[in-house]
């Protein structure tokens, strides 16, 4: 079925440009000056894609988002907003109001009809019919003697003239089979499916070789290059049907291949520096390689563009006003979400203290801006390269991983079934072999740690006077990662500990612990006064030790968090909530973004950065532990400068009453 396209944008430009494109690539086109014509487009026709421009004669392209997405026609289409880079919030705005992507003018024709298919095929569902294949041939009698066959027998077809264009109709098709010719213009038949078992999103799609040669070392070449099987022109081509129909009910589809981004499909590149005649001097150079360029001026701006829009990789200037380069990388490399993209930094300094900064901040590469604009491309190349095969290596590790924990499961529910006796026996060696680990984490490790630690000590301290001021500064940085390694093991250890400590469950009176918390805060921090508000007999049926450490946590990160705040308030409280007994422990602190609320709760995950708030990021993950082992839950709100609350349930059969009779706060001074 033929997909439809809308296209809206006021400029008759535009629109004839991207309808031409489309037209070519077999859609069907809906071309649309103003948000009045596209409503009355959408009332009367479906849609599988959008491309949307922002600003429109009698409105702007957000007010039809909500539209498009509540329709019957366009519920399911695939949303591109088409503007200028000229102010990053309308693409973040674009983004967030529900755009499935956002493409910058000038645009590349060929981009926007690739990110199109491939937006198209995530959303599809599965269609059960005879795949795609593409036949790659300069001859144009035989392409369409083949294309003649193949669609008798059910086929759909894709057809190129040229191993390039092949390539490329590969990449945004992903078709189910591939009919190369060995001899072709330009790259051969060989060297197209070397391309094609090279990229990962490609690499499991089977491929023929056609050849007019007698040569009898020509089917070695081709299997030698990768080809599933090998064919020769002369063949009856109900022949070649039959190799194809073999090789098809053969193969082997790699689980996920469909998610996987193909090196030869639409790419994203985030360019920021604060000259505007360097960033348009890259985004020129980069367009022309069909890179999608999305720019911004400064740091800030690109951490907001990176939390609304994946990119593939990123161009970063290492000197810029506010949030420099190297700041701004750190930020990028300590988020989970984003850390992983490529990150190339640009400067017109050309010193190896420069280098070395701009990679102990996290870069995955460095380059001069005074370098050629082909190598820069190159290194972008590559580095989208690298990370496409880590990923794949990821990829493969997880499903092997997952194989792993299959059996594993299997094993030992046979066993289970066998013997419980024989089972419990398993679990008290693994558990021996946890402790056992444990000890040699706590000793084994920190042995070297407070060796490193101590010499460097020793050396600041004794030969201060035969280091220079790099050399010291230097030293002072092992000692702080030392130090950071050693509360790191401490975390580690700390969570085992409760993973397998026995809970001896008594009345438990928590305002009691958390006033012993406050109190013991305040001797620690003596120039800190925060009001501490105790709502009083908070008693609770669990294990005391580690409620202690709850608490401890809760209020202890409470703490931290409200210390550039003028008049600190924490407050423990507890109400009744769907049945349940909900407590609380609430300030006025610094807050956090609320969609990464899920992450507190993960070991080492860490919101903000141990410039601005220390830490290891064990805490909450610690606090999560020991609520669930008295069969309880825990979820956390926050703002940004507002405050956090963190909210825990213990469970009906932990909880003892929600307070004694008659008792109301405590406030703390």
């Amino acid at each position: 079925m033929t997909a439809t396209v809308m296209v809206v944008d006021d400029s008759m430009t535009v629109r004839m440009d991207l309808v031409s494109a489309f037209e070519v690539a077999g859609f069907r086109c809906l071309p649309c000056a103003s948000l009045e014509e596209a409503r009355a487009a959408l009332a009367t026709s479906s849609v599988d894609v959008v491309v949307l421009d922002m600003l429109l004669p009698d409105g702007v392209g957000t007010d039809l988002l909500g539209e498009i997405r509540s329709s019957e026609n366009g519920a399911g289409a695939a949303i591109l907003m088409l503007s200028t880079e000229a102010e990053v919030k309308d693409r973040i705005r674009g983004l967030q109001t529900g755009a499935d992507e956002y493409v910058g003018k000038p645009y590349d024709t060929a981009y926007v009809v690739s990110r199109a298919r491939e937006l198209m095929r995530r959303i599809a569902s599965p269609v059960a019919r005879k795949p795609a294949v593409l036949v790659i041939d300069d001859s144009v009698t035989f392409r369409e003697t083949l294309r003649e066959a193949l669609e008798a027998e059910g086929y759909e077809t894709l057809l190129a003239g040229t191993g390039e264009a092949g390539l490329r109709l590969a990449s945004d098709h992903r078709p189910g089979a591939i009919l190369v010719d060995g001899e072709l213009p330009g790259i051969d038949g060989p060297t197209v499916i070397r391309h094609v078992r090279i990229d990962t999103a490609l690499r499991n799609i089977p491929c023929l070789l056609l050849t007019a040669s007698d040569d009898r070392n020509a089917e070695l070449r081709a299997l030698d290059a990768g080809a599933d099987a090998f064919v020769r022109k002369d063949q009856d081509v109900e022949l070649i049907l039959a190799r194809l129909g073999a090789v098809l009910r053969s193969a082997t589809l790699s689980v996920g291949v469909e998610s996987t981004s193909s090196l030869l499909g639409p790419k994203k590149v985030l360019a920021v520096d604060d000259s505007p005649t360097y960033l348009h001097e890259l985004s020129d150079a980069l367009r022309i390689e069909g890179y999608d360029v999305v720019l911004a001026h400064s740091g800030e701006e690109a951490l907001e563009m990176l939390a609304v829009q994946p990119v593939d990789c990123i161009l970063m200037d290492l000197m810029m006003p506010g949030m420099g380069g190297t700041e701004a990388c750190r930020q990028i490399k300590s988020a989970p979400v984003v850390r992983d993209i490529p990150l190339i930094m640009l400067t017109a300094l050309e010193d190896r203290e420069t280098m070395i900064e701009g990679l102990a901040a996290g870069a995955d590469d460095f380059i001069s801006k005074s370098s050629d604009m082909e190598v820069l491309k190159a290194r972008v190349r590559a580095q989208i390269r690298r990370k496409q095969f880590e990923d794949e290596n990821r990829r493969i590790r997880e499903e092997l991983l997952h194989k792993e924990l299959e059996a594993t499961e299997a094993r030992a529910a046979r066993e289970l079934a066998e013997t419980r006796a024989e089972m419990v026996g398993e679990l008290e060696k693994k558990n021996k072999e946890l402790e056992a680990f444990s000890y040699s984490v706590s000793h084994d490790l920190r042995a070297p740690l407070r060796t490193i630690d101590g010499f460097s000590k020793m050396l600041l301290e004794d030969h201060a006077d035969q280091l220079n001021g790099e050399a010291r500064e230097y030293l002072g940085h092992v000692c702080d990662s030392a130090r950071r390694m050693n509360e790191l093991i401490e975390g580690m250890l700390d969570l085992s500990r409760i993973s397998r400590a026995h809970l001896e469950r008594k009345s438990v009176d928590l305002s009691e612990l958390a006033r012993a918390t406050v109190a013991e805060l305040r001797k620690n921090y003596p120039d800190r006064n925060p009001q501490c508000e105790i709502e009083e007999g908070l008693v609770v049926h669990a294990d005391s030790r580690l409620m202690r450490i709850a608490l401890d946590n809760l209020i202890g990160n409470a703490w931290k968090f409200t210390a550039k705040v003028p008049a600190a308030r924490i407050e423990l409280r507890a109400e009744r909530a769907n049945g349940d007994i909900v407590y609380r422990v609430r300030d006025n602190g610094s807050g956090f973004n609320m969609k990464y609320a899920e992450k507190l709760f993960t070991p080492f995950q860490r919101l903000h950065s141990e410039e601005e708030f220390s830490g290891t990021g064990i805490g909450l993950a610690t606090v999560h532990r020991v609520i669930e082992r008295h069969g309880g839950r825990i979820w956390a709100e926050g703002e940004e400068g507002v405050g956090a609350t963190m909210y825990f349930v213990l469970g009906s059969a932990h909880e003892g009453a929600l307070r004694k009779p008659g008792i109301g706060m405590s406030s703390i001074k």
